[in-house]
């Protein structure tokens, strides 16, 4: 009987170990160097080791860099008194309830609150598109995990964030300030790599909002995110590009409607 259960008797099965990376390996450093000039292989790397917390951080710090240093060299106050002055919410109010309303705006908790919106609605915006590229890749066939999708859009979108916000702080400093309009500068930056100063975005704030979108810069961050989705989702060139397109045209139809309920974007 007991040679009989000692021929029957199976080893257990080895146990399973997660895979291990099997993608080129480059350091943090290499990775935020290489989305300027290697993209493919930061794309590689990312798939199999994906990272994204700095370079949200980074991209984050840029823009707020910019918007305090501009804040701070135009004048809180002048910026709101500019925006609802021309806002075409604020068309109808009388001159008294456009004072009482940059009163208000003005006061120091709105000062604050005025900072700290836009680092939120930034790390929201990039969870939400984070979001949006997982589920198309998903639904193209690809496979792509939602920390993938992250490293992806924070990657792609570092290169065109640093450039943009460089070149504002560089204009800051070399533009005279009577130069500036404050509305559009306020929405859009210094830079203009767009066909946006063709029209007037107080008269015609959906053209505009139109022209401002088919952006250099905004391009460039869609090359690299198509070639991130690519990579990283294994899904071809042309899956990728039609993600991409297709939320800049969502994105674009958004704007264009709050354009027409709240002045250009």
């Amino acid at each position: 009987m007991s040679d009989q259960d000692t021929s029957e008797f199976q080893p257990p099965p080895p146990p399973d170990f997660p895979p291990q990376p099997t993608g080129p390996e480059v350091s943090f450093g290499e990775t935020l160097t290489g989305i300027f000039f290697e993209p493919t292989k930061t794309f590689e790397s990312l798939r199999e080791r994906p990272r994204f917390i700095v370079a949200m951080i980074i991209s984050i710090v840029a823009i707020m860099t910019f918007t305090i240093m501009y804040t701070q060299k135009i004048g809180y106050d002048r910026i709101i008194r500019e925006a609802i002055e021309n806002s075409p919410r604020t068309a109808q109010l009388t001159p008294e309830q456009r004072q009482q309303q940059i009163e208000m705006q003005t006061k120091p908790i709105f000062k604050v609150i005025g900072y700290v919106i836009p680092v939120i609605f930034i790390a929201v915006f990039f969870l939400a598109i984070a979001g949006l590229y997982l589920l198309g890749t998903t639904l193209m066939g690809g496979r792509m995990r939602y920390k993938q999708a992250l490293a992806v859009l924070n990657y792609s979108s570092l290169p065109p964030v640093l450039l943009t916000m460089l070149i504002n702080i560089i204009l800051l400093f070399i533009k005279a300030e009577d130069s500036y309009d404050i509305v559009q500068a306020q929405r859009t930056g210094l830079v203009q790599a767009n066909l946006s100063f063709l029209v007037d975005g107080k008269t015609s704030p959906a053209l505009f909002t139109i022209l401002g979108s088919f952006d250099v810069f905004q391009f460039y961050g869609m090359f690299l995110a198509a070639l991130g989705l690519r990579i990283v989702g294994k899904i071809s060139s042309g899956t990728a590009w039609a993600i991409v397109i297709a939320l800049f045209l969502i994105g674009l139809v958004l704007k264009v409607g709050l354009s027409l309920m709240f002045g250009a974007m």
